[in-house]
């Protein structure tokens, strides 16, 4: 019988710390999801593999380190709204939670976010809401959003997230590239986005208006 929280110690200390996660809050964040309740439970023993794992609806929960990346990329402080685009599992919903006041998290797959939902509630998470809809798009009526993640390739950084995001803001979200995916951040100051890219990843495609065609 597999002891997840001793695995989850042992990839927070050798997937995440020793590859260049050094924020501390995420660090304690991701020592404390249980990432094997977001699996199916034929996966669970698989929880803490340094990979991503399948879930419903031909998607995918993220390898932890991505996970880990995205949320030090946003520099998040404990005051936040998030928008988080990709609910999945609700994995990376429930660690972003442990970061910032509040996540709105869009999902364009009902039967995930029913499950999500269900997953959080058991988990005692409150402050994640979601939503059914189109992620490229964003969730303009909750705007403007202090950082966003996007957990989906998209042909580049959708308009509509820009427009959502507050006058200092923070967007992560991978970006499809020739010979790879590019995690890409940008910061938002006014009117100026300076752009970094953070490394190569693998995400499903963002299917939307403002991403691939269905």
């Amino acid at each position: 019988m597999t002891d997840f929280a001793a695995a989850r110690t042992r990839m927070v200390e050798r997937q995440l710390r020793r590859r260049g996660i050094e924020d501390e809050r995420v660090l304690a964040a991701m020592g404390e999801v249980p990432r094997e309740a977001f699996l199916p439970e034929g996966l669970r023993d698989r929880a803490y593999e340094d990979s991503a794992l399948p879930i419903a609806a031909e998607q995918t929960i993220s390898q932890p380190w991505i996970v880990a990346a995205i949320c030090q990329a946003l520099e998040l402080e404990g005051s936040e709204l998030v928008l988080e685009v990709g609910t999945g599992s609700g994995y990376s919903a429930a660690v972003l939670a442990r970061l910032a006041a509040h996540v709105v998290s869009i999902e364009r797959h009902e039967e995930l976010s029913q499950t999500a939902a269900e997953t959080l509630a058991a988990l005692g998470v409150r402050n994640v809401e979601i939503v059914v809809g189109d992620g490229s798009l964003g969730v303009p009526a909750r705007a403007s959003f202090d950082a966003i993640a996007v957990h989906a390739t998209a042909p580049a950084p959708p308009p509509a997230l820009i427009g959502q995001l507050a006058d200092v803001g923070r967007l992560v979200v991978p970006v499809s590239g020739e010979d790879a995916d590019m995690l890409t951040l940008l910061r938002r100051e006014g009117e100026r986005t300076e752009t970094m890219s953070l490394g190569p990843c693998r995400f499903v495609p963002l299917i939307g208006e403002e991403g691939f065609a269905g």
